[in-house]
């Protein structure tokens, strides 16, 4: 699968309001692995930037003067993204963004959504850790994932971060290593963590007689409730039955 990490930053919070684009950055992965492929255009806005969002990202009018303007760049950007699953935090943000610089260059634009699908982070944190904050430098906390030079917003170097945390969000490596690299390969093992081999050995209590005649009770009430699917009961006779339970010793030795 081709998946494009996006990040945008902008003038202000509206796009009703007139506001714009003035950054995107993209990250390119395929099979949840980093290719080389990155994507990062600062866009003239050709309109004031709101003081609030200067705040955010550090980003000034004079700086963007000389930048093209959202339809010089427009091509090339669905180029890039066509095809794709865009990963996205707080994506009805910065789609709603791009969708009005696509109308405003004419409705044979369409709309992103007839380019890529589109997968929302914030909304999978929210389904992951309910009633949490799931703010990306929260997610970045919560998964232990360097954020240390984000002093302000950029949206290419938010799209990296958010490259890592989508990946350790759905299971996978922490960092997104490119194939076949050495520097890849030793990164990785640095990165495995291993027990510590003078921690003292685990203690392991064994269950006492009436600890086990209970728990065969209670096996045999799940079994009479369930219509005799209890699953434990099954483990157990096929390793030769409930009856056979054995206490438990310590296999360190």
């Amino acid at each position: 699968m081709r998946q494009v990490v996006l990040d945008t930053e902008t003038t202000g919070l509206e796009p009703s309001q007139g506001h714009r684009i003035i950054e995107i950055g993209c990250v390119e992965t395929i099979g949840r692995r980093l290719t080389e492929r990155r994507y990062r255009q600062y866009l003239n806005p050709e309109r004031q930037i709101d003081d609030g969002a200067f705040e955010v990202h550090g980003i000034t009018a004079a700086f963007l003067a000389d930048k093209p303007c959202f339809a010089q760049i427009a091509q090339e950007f669905i180029d890039f993204v066509k095809g794709a699953e865009l990963i996205i935090h707080n994506a009805p943000f910065d789609v709603a963004f791009i969708n009005y610089e696509l109308r405003l260059l004419g409705p044979e634009w369409g709309q992103i959504e007839d380019y890529c699908t589109v997968l929302d982070t914030l909304a999978l944190a929210r389904e992951l850790h309910p009633g949490q904050k799931n703010s990306l430098d929260a997610l970045c906390k919560r998964y232990r994932v360097d954020n240390s030079q984000r002093e302000q917003h950029g949206a290419l170097l938010d799209a990296e971060i958010l490259t890592d945390v989508y990946l350790a969000m759905t299971g996978g490596q922490a960092k997104l290593l490119l194939d076949g690299t050495k520097d890849g390969v030793a990164r990785q093992r640095e990165s495995l963590r291993s027990f510590d081999a003078t921690r003292p050995r685990l203690r392991l209590t064994a269950p006492t007689a009436s600890e086990l005649a209970a728990h065969q009770r209670r096996l045999a009430a799940i079994e009479e409730v369930s219509g005799r699917k209890c699953l434990w009961i099954a483990q157990d006779g096929a390793k030769g039955g409930t009856d056979s339970i054995q206490e438990p010793h310590d296999p360190l030795g």
